[in-house]
């Protein structure tokens, strides 16, 4: 499902402008971004929380010319589904 395709289904659920909603969603984005870059949890009742998690320094490779490559230490954006949430994925199969 797209950006657009979501904004779609919310404004035939509420009744509210396409405009208005994306509007919403672009902050929402906004801020779960802003936050979890300044190392904050963001969690929804319900669905499950977006946090920042941290990768170890490792030794990789570069397949193209077989050398050895340090990945340094450095952090990934990440989401946790809330049990609920996991609850009914596994009942919908």
């Amino acid at each position: 499902m797209t950006k657009a395709e979501v904004i779609l289904a919310i404004s035939r659920k509420t009744g509210l402008e396409k405009e208005d909603i994306r509007i919403i969603i672009d902050g929402l984005v906004s801020v779960v971004q802003d936050s979890v870059v300044a190392d904050q949890r963001v969690h929804f009742s319900g669905f499950g929380s977006f946090f920042r998690k941290k990768r170890a320094k490792k030794i990789g490779r570069n397949i193209s010319t077989n050398t050895a490559i340090v990945v340094e230490e450095h952090y990934i954006p990440a989401f946790k589904p809330s049990k609920f949430f996991m609850a009914k994925i596994k009942a919908s199969s």
